[in-house]
């Protein structure tokens, strides 16, 4: 696939320069547990990035709406340490919080639902436990209904809400905020409780694009592939 071979192009590329990467969720379009690695794409992923970490750059994962079975059998494949959602960092000097950023979405309370039933533990040892095969399935049936149930949703539902950004910048003291999920890059600036706040939206990428934040002692800045 395009997006794979643009990803792979990226870890050998310009990633080799880094200190470190960080992924903020949805690495794969689905991930049914760590005894998935060895398909033939999936394997690819997890040596490029092994590479990668060999090299000497850091790697941290963060789970995503699609991927959040990712386990420690993974991480260690690839040599990365994962992520809780929320966390913060300190990058270059400057606090920032990184999240995948469904958890903002606090508009979709069908999903919120859904998010909070998929990520219990209890779930997720449950559905481990079943065949490969029965995980890929379903994985291919959430995908499915996921998609249908989109359209039937506005764009302002499934984007983030403007009450739980500032509910965070408060919580967390006002740092510089990441986050992907929505599909809406952008920087974005509040002036809150006599604060200058920060929220960078990362690039989603597609058959024809691609991009990650590049940041340094200089700020962010967005960065096409």
């Amino acid at each position: 696939m395009a997006i794979r071979k643009r990803f792979l192009n990226f870890l050998e590329g310009v990633c080799r320069q880094a200190e470190a990467l960080y992924i903020l969720g949805d690495l794969f379009e689905t991930w049914v547990g760590d005894d998935d690695m060895g398909s033939t794409s999936n394997r690819k992923i997890v040596d490029a990035l092994s590479n990668l970490t060999q090299s000497g750059v850091k790697l941290f994962i963060m789970h995503g709406n699609r991927d959040f079975l990712i386990g420690p059998d993974f991480t260690r494949a690839c040599g990365a340490t994962l992520l809780t959602d929320p966390i913060e960092v300190d990058l270059y000097g400057v606090r920032t919080v990184l999240t995948h950023g469904d958890l903002l979405c606090t508009g979709d309370t069908e999903y919120q639902t859904y998010r909070k039933q998929v990520r219990s533990p209890a779930w997720q040892k449950k559905i481990l436990a079943l065949p490969l095969e029965a995980r890929q399935k379903m994985a291919r049936e959430a995908t499915a209904m996921s998609a249908r149930s989109k359209q039937s949703k506005t764009m302002e539902i499934m984007d983030v809400a403007l009450q739980a950004v500032t509910d965070l910048f408060r919580k967390m003291e006002y740092p510089r905020l990441i986050h992907g999920h929505t599909h809406r890059p952008a920087r974005h600036i509040y002036r809150l409780d006599d604060h200058t706040c920060e929220r960078w939206v990362l690039q989603d990428w597609t058959s024809r694009r691609g991009g990650y934040l590049h940041c340094d002692d200089e700020g962010c800045r967005a960065m096409p592939i």
